[in-house]
């Protein structure tokens, strides 16, 4: 439970239909599996206990007396166990007949839920023989002489994590208009219980994911759905042990309809749902007494992870759903630049080209922002500027890449100039440090500058999100624009951008894009090396850009503890780097975060498109001398 992951699983039962004892052994042994697992919370079917198809047999004392019974010997089982175990089972009170979901752990029947939303049409009638628990709250039942909260404002929370607290919907529920993990999640719940008999039919499946999905998204929870199985009755209908895991839109896990997993299992983040709703002003609360809080004590140890975990979290893996963003992120950076063009009545738009990737997506949504405005792309001016580390390689692929989109190119090379400037400052041009190659940007976007004002032009920045936040720019240099396309893009997803566009060019565009793709990252101020190739390569010096976008995700994205952070990317990266090279550009990243942060006050305006930005007008604002001290010690705690 380390770091807030809770396993949790959602169990199959092979119903015995109206046989209490035997779907109890079934149960127990789902329970005891679970154990093993390492499971915190098992969530197993409605009605489980009995089997949901029993009908009219609900009637019956013999039944209902049997499910108490074995009831009764499922809570001996769990004695000395792990799991908190969430199973259905129907319960007489006061002369009427709940459809209930019992919560038992280490011996104890901790509370009784009864369901509301009652179905009376179709193949359900459950209005004949269950009353609904809608009017019930704060009620209790008694069971081996103990009186066991009973009602629908029900939570059970873990006395050390209270991160970790359940609230419980059974079935259809779920698909109700006002559904009781709205109530339930406003007070509290981060993962809502689902113990579900929900008959298969041809698009039930596809239904269950989006409800899933979606309602785990709009509550910022998790959700566990435990489906009854095929070995109900199947007198009209027939059941599929669909059950289902997700976390805040993201399906973790699933069992499909007639799978024959026994026991899906997959860990939900608790933190990182705690931490969403901290940063979701709509997200409001309930009164703290709406709802009866049960506590329940789970040791706290490390949770093994199993589910999956994306290198590049920026980047979806299915390509035929990412080539469908790419579009839509290119769509958004051209709309961007467009306006702002219309706005300021600008003629041109004028880039650094330099044959490196992020000039290079600039200046392909250049030419989208100009087809929408119907202008020739005659009118984008590309400058190019060699210095004293360009490269015949960049140099190329920069005039090939304009030739074939058709847009202006002008050489100015800088050499001169920067040397004049070395002789006015007094630097000698041998002392190759940050003078050295900071005086080549900020002369480069005094060009651009200068240019866009003789032509009554825009300057189009093409620094990215990992650069700001790295601080990997020169200040008022390649960090200074008049808009900026990629400023929302880290260097992962610009990669990701060109490499849709050399799919969907044409061969000789595809050629150079693919061949800009395969050139070393480098900002090319250093000479090139004896072979004329480039020298300055920008991530054997801060490191992988991959690395460091999965931790500006997790840092910027999610809020993250360093140490957290880490053990994330040894998951992710195992085999790839070794823990060591994982923790020493974690501790690059987090120290140059915090230091560059005046680079970031000061940006210049761009689109927004994705969920992590660090404009300092919406999305991050932070302090200019916050100081990093605390996340680096959480990294020293880990040596």
């Amino acid at each position: 439970m380390k770091h807030g992951f809770i396993k949790v699983a959602a169990g199959s039962v092979r119903t015995v239909v109206a046989d209490p004892a035997a779907n109890a052994a079934e149960i127990i042994a789902r329970i005891r599996e679970a154990d093993e697992a390492g499971v915190h919370l098992l969530v197993l079917p409605e009605l489980a206990v009995t089997g949901c198809t029993c009908g009219d047999l609900f009637y019956s004392d013999m039944l209902t007396e049997a499910a108490m019974q074995a009831l009764s010997g499922i809570c001996d089982a769990t004695e000395g166990l792990l799991p908190l175990v969430i199973v259905g089972v129907p319960v007489r009170h006061r002369g009427k007949l709940y459809n209930c979901a019992a919560a038992i752990q280490n011996g104890r029947l901790l509370a009784l839920i009864p369901k509301t939303h009652l179905q009376n049409g179709g193949d359900s009638y459950e209005l004949r023989q269950f009353t609904s628990g809608e009017a019930i709250e704060d009620a209790a039942i008694r069971f081996r002489g103990e009186a066991v909260p009973f009602g629908t404002n029900l939570l059970l929370q873990h006395e050390a994590l209270p991160e970790f607290c359940v609230g419980i919907e059974i079935g259809a529920e779920s698909w109700a208009a006002c559904p009781p993990a709205e109530f339930l999640t406003a007070c509290g719940a981060t993962v809502i219980a689902s113990p579900s008999a929900s008959a298969e039919t041809v698009g039930k499946a596809e239904f269950r994911r989006l409800m899933a999905k979606s309602a785990s998204a709009r509550l910022l929870c998790g959700y566990v759905i435990s489906n009854a199985g095929p070995e109900e009755s199947t007198q009209d209908a027939v059941w599929s042990s669909h059950h289902l895991i997700a976390e805040n839109g993201l399906l973790l896990a699933e069992n499909p309809p007639f799978g024959e997993t026994a026991l899906l299992i997959s860990e939900i983040d608790a933190q990182l749902l705690s931490g969403a709703r901290h940063r979701d002003t709509a997200f409001t609360l309930c009164d703290e007494e709406a709802c009866t809080v049960i506590p329940f004590s789970q040791p706290m140890g490390e949770t093994k992870l199993t589910r999956s975990i994306e290198k590049n979290p920026f980047v979806l893996s299915d390509d035929r759903e990412m080539d469908g963003r790419c579009e839509t992120i290119l769509q958004i950076q051209a709309h961007g630049l467009k306006k702002r063009m219309e706005h300021t009545r600008s003629k041109t738009a004028v880039v650094g080209i330099s044959g490196g990737l992020d000039s290079c997506l600039a200046l392909l949504v250049m030419v989208r922002a100009f087809d929408l405005m119907k202008k020739p792309r005659e009118e984008i001016l590309a400058v190019t500027m060699p210095g004293f580390g360009t490269t015949s390689r960049t140099k190329g692929n920069a005039e090939k890449m304009c030739e074939l989109l058709g847009v202006t190119l002008r050489c100015v090379p800088i050499g001169e100039s920067v040397l004049q400037h070395f002789r006015d400052i007094g630097h000698d041009p041998e002392k190759r440090d940050v003078t050295y190659e900071n005086a080549q940007a900020r002369e480069r976007t005094q060009v651009l500058m200068d240019i866009a004002n003789e032509e009554n032009g825009l300057v189009v920045g093409t620094g990215d999100l990992s650069e700001l936040a790295l601080g990997w720019a020169t200040y008022n240099g390649d960090h200074m624009s008049m808009y900026g396309v990629n400023g929302s893009v880290p260097k992962t997803l610009v990669r990701r951008l060109t490499r849709y566009e050399a799919d969907h060019a044409e061969a000789a565009l595809s050629a150079v894009l693919t061949d800009i793709l395969d050139t070393p990252v480098s900002p090319e101020l250093l000479p090139a090396d004896a072979q004329g190739k480039i020298a300055q390569k920008t991530e054997d010096l801060v490191g992988p850009y991959e690395l460091h976008d999965f931790f500006l995700y997790y840092l910027l994205r999610c809020g993250f503890k360093p140490s957290k952070i880490y053990r994330l990317a040894r998951y992710a990266f195992g085999g790839e780097y070794t823990d060591d090279v994982i923790l020493h550009w974690l501790r690059t990243f987090v120290r140059r975060f915090f230091i560059q942060q005046f680079k970031r006050s000061c940006i210049p305006d761009g689109p927004k498109v994705g969920s992590a930005a660090m404009s300092p007008r919406g999305d991050w604002r932070m302090p200019t001398d916050a100081v990093s001290r605390a996340w680096l010690q959480d990294l020293d705690a880990l040596s």
